[in-house]
């Protein structure tokens, strides 16, 4: 078993290009025996974003405080506290904080190349 205080783990910036004032913290991943899944939490500032993109790997998203908009291919979507959000293979998508609010965000993706460069 793992156990990690999400307020405690470290956070790195996201250097990306396209992302503003959002930084990662690598809560549960393969460095931690998880053979699976990686567990992280985005903390999107006020007026930050992700970058813009899409991959080949899906997204489970659950929103734990604040409110922004998920952007996709189909358009774009208001989230909040305590909703769950999949972004399916491919879909372009980014993920914006309003700007007077902190959205943080728990995302899981499948351990491979989701994962690579980290750890």
């Amino acid at each position: 078993m793992y156990k990690v205080d999400a307020q405690q783990a470290h956070a790195d910036s996201v250097t990306t290009e396209g992302a503003a004032n959002v930084q990662i913290q690598w809560l549960i991943d393969e460095s931690r025996g998880a053979p699976n899944f990686a567990l992280r939490r985005f903390i999107v500032q006020p007026g930050g974003h992700t970058p813009r993109h899409q991959h080949p790997w899906e997204h489970e998203v659950y929103v734990l405080r604040g409110r922004g908009l998920v952007v996709t291919d189909e358009g774009e979507v208001e989230i909040g506290p305590d909703q769950a959000i999949f972004i399916p293979p491919d879909q372009i998508h980014q993920f914006l904080s309003y700007e007077d609010e902190t959205l943080e965000m728990l995302c899981i993706v499948p351990n491979g190349p989701a994962t690579e460069g980290h750890g």
